[in-house]
């Protein structure tokens, strides 16, 4: 993108990162609250654009909560990912060992939107970047508008009114871990529409992922096999954006309309990679 891209909103620029989605946002102080016309103004773009990266941030996790509150409600974390006892909103991302040393393992590298086993699925995620490889642990993102845009009429027609399964003992149960009994209880398996039409925009877009476990009325084998089709069809390159991190980035994003995973393009046994993150509740899909 070129300088003619930028555009100025309310007291603040935003610059398209790509043609298809994603736009960083220069000029605004995350640690000081927004008036509502700032505020309206940075969830406009959040709609248009469904990743914003607010540039030059330096955050608390204090700060970082009361900014992701403007928009919402946040939402708690599954039980074994809860953040410390002073600040249990905050869900710390980091491929850290017990002796805070580089583990050489990166977790949420495969397609997901987050928080989709919940009654009311996520909003948004709000990450910020505390401790960066010198290069990778990438972020990318799969345009889920586009996605079902791009299906033909008939598979569209086919997967309108289709339920989806979404089931944290499944997910967890894909990278080979067993989930705990108060896990099963914090975290039930809930239905969601396969095709689902966001509820600010209006607009259509495929809703799945790692935590998507079958389909409604369908046998097991196929509901997975139609599910595994389609998130191949939704992740091909012409749908992605790849978002390489900077020093001070918070990254917000649209879980309705997008998945994500982290890229394990950086050597995690050598450098670390930390990142604080907060969700916001969204509402239900039915």
């Amino acid at each position: 993108m070129t300088d003619a891209a930028l555009e100025t909103r309310q007291g603040f620029d935003v610059r398209p990162l790509s043609d298809l989605m994603a736009a960083e946002v220069i000029g605004l102080d995350l640690s000081q609250p927004f008036d509502k016309e700032t505020r309206d103004a940075v969830y406009r773009a959040f709609l248009e654009y469904q990743v914003l990266a607010f540039r030059g941030q330096k955050l608390t996790k204090d700060e970082q909560v009361a900014f992701t509150e403007q928009f919402g409600t946040l939402e708690r974390h599954a039980a074994r990912n809860r953040g410390t006892a002073t600040h249990p909103l905050v869900h710390t991302v980091s491929n850290l060992n017990a002796e805070a040393k580089p583990s050489g393992t990166v977790s949420s590298t495969r397609w997901h939107t987050d928080k989709s086993f919940r009654p009311a699925p996520s909003m948004a995620t709000v990450l910020h970047a505390i401790t960066l490889p010198p290069d990778g642990g990438d972020t990318v993102f799969a345009n889920m508008y586009a996605a079902y845009e791009a299906l033909s009429e008939s598979e569209k027609s086919e997967i309108d009114g289709v339920g989806v399964i979404h089931s944290w003992e499944l997910s967890r149960d894909n990278i080979g871990r067993v989930i705990s009994e108060e896990e099963k209880r914090d975290a039930p398996p809930m239905t969601h529409p396969l095709a689902r039409v966001h509820p600010d925009t209006g607009r259509k877009c495929l809703f799945m992922g790692m935590h998507a476990s079958h389909l409604d009325n369908v046998p097991m084998a196929a509901g997975r096999a139609r599910i595994e089709a389609l998130e191949a069809h939704a992740t091909q390159p012409q749908l992605l954006y790849r978002h390489h991190w900077q020093e001070g980035d918070v990254l917000m994003w649209d879980n309705r309309c997008l998945l994500h995973h982290a890229d394990t393009n950086f050597d995690a046994a050598r450098y670390p990679r930390v990142l604080h993150r907060t969700c916001l509740r969204g509402t239900p899909t039915g």
